[in-house]
């Protein structure tokens, strides 16, 4: 299993069209074989700090997710929404 953290900032003044395209990314990702949880988190002191927490079962189901339909149209949209680049990290269980 590989778990992926995606922390980005958002302008505040994008806050709430930046959850409306993660919540349609979110829905049509838990469709995808290889995902097991998808989930977008929100800083508790700053609501400006938005986090996608990933689990997939292997870095195939990874790479067919990053090139899915939804993936390429959904995710430049919230690039354009952010105050700077997202930093993606990826774990696994030790």
């Amino acid at each position: 299993m590989i778990t992926i953290i995606a922390k980005g900032i958002v302008k505040e003044e994008n806050i709430a069209k930046f959850k409306e395209y993660a919540q349609t990314l979110i829905e049509e990702t838990k469709k995808e074989e290889g995902c097991i949880s998808y989930k977008l988190y929100e800083d508790i002191n700053n609501p400006k700090i938005i986090t996608f927490v990933e689990e997939w079962k292997n870095q195939d189901a990874i790479d067919k997710h990053v090139n899915a339909s939804h993936f390429v149209e959904i995710v430049p949209k919230l690039r354009d929404l952010q105050e700077s680049e997202t930093e993606v990290n990826l774990y696994k269980l030790v």
